[in-house]
């Protein structure tokens, strides 16, 4: 089975920047990110052939449909036709896109689009998945389901999230890590957490308020 670990800390704790270090897009300027032991720093394709980077808002062709965008990502990541067709057809169905995939990407709803975001994501079939505030933005139902998804996903692969939602690390994450100006402060399932502080959201404000830095 995989594991969801959630990455939570206040605006400006790090947790954007941990993510593009991990998933290769910036150098670290210290310490080592390492993926299945592969180093990034050092071997950045082969660690990136391995995971699957969503930003936060990451951009979309309003104007091309799901699926005529992620044939286009596969081909740009080297896919052959038939390779990009089988893997665009799998990674729409694990997205559960359904039939929005032949709709421009203009005309969806915010939750589709995360979802065709997510799909991308798939494509070449990641063992690590890095998702940036995947439900941001979203209504409550949208975000339910886009939740409902990412604990899907999660059944196989490893999952990294970062939000600032304390509701959602309770209800998809395995692991949550808090992290305040850049240190890891807890590390623990959101059960431990809530038998050591009571709740989260005291858990939460005592450990980014560095009162327990001893």
């Amino acid at each position: 089975g995989g594991e969801i670990v959630g990455c939570l800390g206040p605006n400006g704790a790090g947790k954007t920047t941990t993510m593009r270090r991990i998933a290769g897009y910036l150098e670290p300027d210290e310490g080592v990110a390492k993926i299945f032991n592969i180093d990034v720093a050092q071997e950045r394709r082969r660690a990136q052939e391995r995971v699957g980077y969503l930003p936060e808002g990451s951009p979309l062709y309003g104007e091309m449909t799901p699926w005529s965008y992620l044939r286009f990502i596969a081909e740009t990541r080297g896919m052959s036709r038939e390779a990009a067709r089988h893997a665009v057809r799998r990674a729409a169905q694990d997205a559960r896109l359904g039939d929005s995939i032949n709709r421009p990407i203009e005309t969806l709803s915010k939750g589709y689009r995360r979802r065709v975001g997510l799909a991308a994501t798939l494509l070449h079939d990641p063992m690590l998945l890095i998702l940036d505030e995947p439900t941001d933005g979203l209504d409550p139902n949208q975000r339910h389901a886009v939740r409902d998804l990412i604990r899907k996903l999660g059944e196989e692969r490893g999952l990294i999230i970062s939000t600032h939602s304390l509701e959602e690390v309770q209800a998809v994450c395995t692991r949550a890590i808090v992290i305040d100006q850049g240190h890891i402060v807890a590390d623990k399932t959101p059960a431990e957490l809530i038998a050591d502080h009571g709740d989260l959201e005291r858990a939460f404000a005592t450990l980014t308020r560095g009162e327990e830095r001893a």
